[in-house]
């Protein structure tokens, strides 16, 4: 899985800054099948660890556009040098729109979304994307804020998670100055 989100990471950096299209990294797993809310969010945490520990391992230093802290608002998960905001689906999700047929982490680039704001594109995505959560749920997902306003990573796994839940994940290894 590093190995691809390795080949993604550099497949992103390669694009044309002027790029308008939008690419994700989607990684589907066959098992668990039946998972509540709370396993998966345990499960994602500890595949999401082995994965840095991997990428420490192999000397990726961690990207220097986002925070290391998980609990700081700008923090997002670095693999392969590049900062990615991770999206966590499966069948037993709580928001229709997290729910999926097998387990599924989507990576997204943060690079990416700073270009999107750059170009006013951002904002309309995000609108659109919440309107269409609300028409389905009925309601707006309570994890739901905007970059830099709170730890990202309370949205990861699509739980509502309690305010004072704090993120299992530790970076390891040397942190850049």
């Amino acid at each position: 899985m590093l190995d691809a989100i390795e080949e993604f990471a550099a497949f992103l950096d390669a694009q044309d800054e002027g790029s308008t299209v939008v690419h994700s990294l989607v990684v589907l797993f066959e098992r668990p099948g039946h998972l509540d809310e709370h396993r998966f969010e345990s499960l994602l945490w500890a595949q999401l660890q082995r994965l840095h520990d991997l990428d420490v391992r192999r000397g990726t230093p961690w990207s220097e556009d986002v925070a290391t802290d998980p609990d700081d608002p700008r923090f997002s998960l670095s693999l392969a040098g590049h900062p990615f905001f991770v999206i966590g689906l499966h069948p037993g999700a709580s928001r229709i729109a997290r729910r999926f047929d097998s387990p599924v982490l989507v990576f997204n680039s943060h690079r990416q979304f700073d270009r999107l704001r750059a170009d006013g594109r951002y904002a309309k995505m995000q609108a659109a994307t919440r309107a269409r959560d609300i028409e389905l749920q009925g309601s707006l997902n309570p994890n739901l804020a905007d970059f830099g306003t709170a730890p990202e990573t309370r949205q990861y796994s699509g739980r509502a998670v309690e305010p004072e839940w704090r993120c299992p994940f530790h970076v390891r290894g040397e942190k850049p100055n």
